[in-house]
């Protein structure tokens, strides 16, 4: 664990870091808490809710299965891949049934990896403009995967892109601060 970086990180006043706790024991997270990291990132629900602890903040990082959403809601500060109406109604149904607000970030598909998921590019503000009406969903911003690549060309050409989808979207909808 790099600490001299995390102090460092931890200086810049609009970044949050969001420590990827998967494959890490809970005790490994309790020493990383130690250094001031308390927001983690798990990607499987299961592997979430064995490492649960309510003292820390929470993201579920990975693809969420409509079926897992019921075990999170509650327990999660932030869903960072909202892909598909269904899982935007399933959030919705959840956390109604407890009556607080999910907060959650679109997936955008940025690049033309078949492997990534996501949102189409060219559909983010018509989905958004259809999920905004949801009153326990209240989307904060997006969240891509660039091309795993060496052309750093190819990666600044998409997230210049997710900037500039960012930016469009938060002049319409004031809650977007997260990219």
């Amino acid at each position: 664990m790099n600490t001299q970086l995390i102090e460092e990180l931890k200086s810049y006043k609009n970044l949050q870091v969001v420590a990827v706790s998967k494959k890490r024991t809970k005790e490994q997270i309790d020493e990383m808490a130690k250094s001031g990291l308390t927001t983690f990132g798990e990607n499987r629900v299961q592997e979430f809710l064995e490492k649960y602890d309510p003292a820390y903040t929470w993201h579920i990082i990975g693809h969420l299965q409509t079926n897992k959403v019921k075990y999170i809601i509650g327990k999660v500060d932030m869903i960072e891949s909202l892909d598909s109406e269904k899982l935007a109604l399933e959030i919705e149904k959840q956390a109604s049934k407890q009556d607080l607000v999910q907060k959650v970030l679109m997936q955008i598909k940025i690049s033309n990896d078949p492997l990534k998921t996501g949102l189409a590019y060219d559909e983010a503000a018509s989905f958004l403009e259809k999920i905004s009406t949801l009153k326990h969903i209240q989307v904060k911003g997006f969240m891509c995967v660039a091309t795993h690549t060496e052309d750093m060309d190819l990666v600044a050409k998409e997230f210049e892109a997710m900037h500039s989808l960012y930016t469009e979207m938060k002049a319409i909808y004031t809650q977007i601060d997260t990219l």
